[in-house]
């Protein structure tokens, strides 16, 4: 299990390269995160949604992303509170309070998904949620060392040296936790290193003697990290990308969700990707502005207006600008969104935009699946995935903006210059989005062979900075 001594550390990055690495040496490798607390998710082959790491950690052992391999997961609605998802399926909306009270009750159903995933894998590698020594949160804990514990696995302490302190954070981290819960780990990692490794030698030693445990690494910086999906919103606050003619604006939603549709546009050299951060108005150079998914339609539709940002869209809409929605953010383009049930807050409905003709109805059930689809302005070929609570009709409808099968997705204005989809991950599609940017694509960016690339380099850089050997070593035998 692979533990930080605080958030964004790299734990998330660690075990996808590991992952691939293990599975380069011909072991069936499984990913597993107990808890996981993000907006950003993906489908599952089973039907269920996980965290997205984990399914980038999937992808990186060669195997599908199923629900055991996140069996809890935390998508935040609010300053307080969050969707709580069990296995792939929304149980419950919860207050923090709430939650960290009765966490400790979802214990048995995270380890019966260790166990199903060990059944069926020659290794697990575990990571661990945010910082190891939040003492505070200890008790009924199910995402560190409570999790650990139960299943008596050994853990490696993740440091990153780039922000600084690293060799006080991990020691620290020591000092503070249960010494039952030091006693599980077994070595340190030092990641995110800057310059000559050797410089580190000293740091390394010293964190060996005095921790009596092995350190790992340093692990110098992986720049192709960039090209791999993120799934911590912390990657928002310097995600832009490119400095081409095509000019796409995104509004920074304050709950927005599965930001990784933004990827393939931002690795095109002829675009240029802002995010619009809040306080700041939308570009009136802007050639698109994309709506991006929301964890909260209604609420971060009142973020949106609060910030001015309708003006600008409208604005850009009545000089003949494009506007595109997706999942929330097309609902968002619609005439109203309502909410009966208090699905995603209190009860109530909210005035849309009125770019389309539209009207949603939110519902408690979310509709979890995979798609492949076509384009009906362009004609070309696509994939994606439905996750989202709510049912759109009217008249813009007419004019879907995908056929999936014998049915339709989204809808298209009169006028052509808006649309929205219900379609997460659209854009990794090269040929649609080469149809959608025209002559500011890239002809030879392959997006998902690029992603590929990068776990193997991923992989290649942990071979040659970390002694994998002596890391497996201190892996323990899975009872179960």
């Amino acid at each position: 299990m692979f533990m930080g001594t605080g958030s964004d550390v790299g734990k998330s990055l660690i075990v996808a390269g590991l992952c691939r690495a293990l599975n380069n040496r011909g072991l069936k490798v499984a990913p597993f995160k107990p808890q996981n607390m993000s907006n950003n998710a993906a489908v599952t082959a089973d039907g269920g949604e996980i965290g997205r790491a984990q399914a980038l950690q999937a992808r990186a052992a060669r195997r599908d992303s199923v629900t055991a391999m996140n069996p809890v997961l935390l998508k935040p609605e609010g300053e307080t509170g969050s969707q709580v998802v069990v296995r792939g399926q929304r149980r419950a909306s919860l207050s923090a309070r709430q939650y960290w009270a009765d966490r400790g009750q979802l214990l048995p159903d995270v380890l019966a998904a260790f166990s199903e995933l060990a059944r069926d894998a020659d290794i697990v590698l575990v990571e661990g949620a945010g910082s190891a020594s939040e003492v505070n949160l200890r008790d009924g804990d199910i995402a560190n060392f409570g999790f650990a514990r139960a299943a008596n696995v050994p853990v490696v302490l993740i440091g990153d040296i780039h922000r600084g302190g690293v060799i006080a954070s991990i020691v620290g981290t020591l000092a503070v936790i249960e010494p039952g819960d030091a006693a599980l780990v077994r070595a340190s990692l030092i990641n995110k290193f800057f310059g000559d490794p050797a410089l580190f030698e000293t740091g390394r030693t010293f964190l060996a003697e005095r921790t009596g445990r092995p350190c790992f690494g340093p692990v110098p910086h992986f720049a192709d990290a960039a090209r791999l999906p993120a799934e911590d919103a912390l990657a928002l606050e310097s995600y832009a990308g490119g400095n081409g003619a095509f000019h796409i604006a995104v509004p920074r939603l304050p709950r927005i969700a599965n930001f990784d549709d933004l990827d393939p546009l931002r690795a095109e050299s002829g675009v240029t990707l802002t995010l619009v951060q809040p306080g700041h108005a939308l570009p009136r150079d802007a050639d698109l502005i994309l709506l991006p998914g929301s964890k909260a339609t209604r609420a971060d539709l009142a973020a949106l207006r609060a910030n001015g940002w309708d003006i600008d869209i409208l604005a850009h809409h009545r000089a003949g600008g494009h506007v595109m929605g997706i999942c929330g953010g097309y609902q968002m383009l619609g005439r109203t969104i309502a909410d009966p049930d208090g699905v995603e807050g209190a009860p109530g409905t909210s005035d849309g935009l009125g770019l389309l003709a539209v009207d949603t109805v939110l519902a408690p059930t979310k509709q979890l699946r995979t798609e492949r689809a076509i384009h009906l302005a362009s004609g070309e070929a696509l994939a994606g995935y439905h996750m989202h609570m709510g049912i759109t009709s009217g008249p813009d409808r007419a004019r879907p903006f995908a056929q999936i099968g014998s049915e339709t997705d989204g809808a298209v204005s009169t006028d052509g210059r808006v649309s929205g989809t219900y379609l997460h991950g659209l854009f990794a599609a090269d040929s649609f989005r080469r149809a959608i940017l025209g002559a500011s694509a890239g002809p030879d960016l392959n997006y998902e062979a690029g992603v590929e690339d990068a776990l193997d380099g991923l992989a290649h850089h942990l071979e040659t900075h970390i002694d994998i050997d002596q890391l497996l070593a201190l892996a323990a035998p899975i009872e179960t």
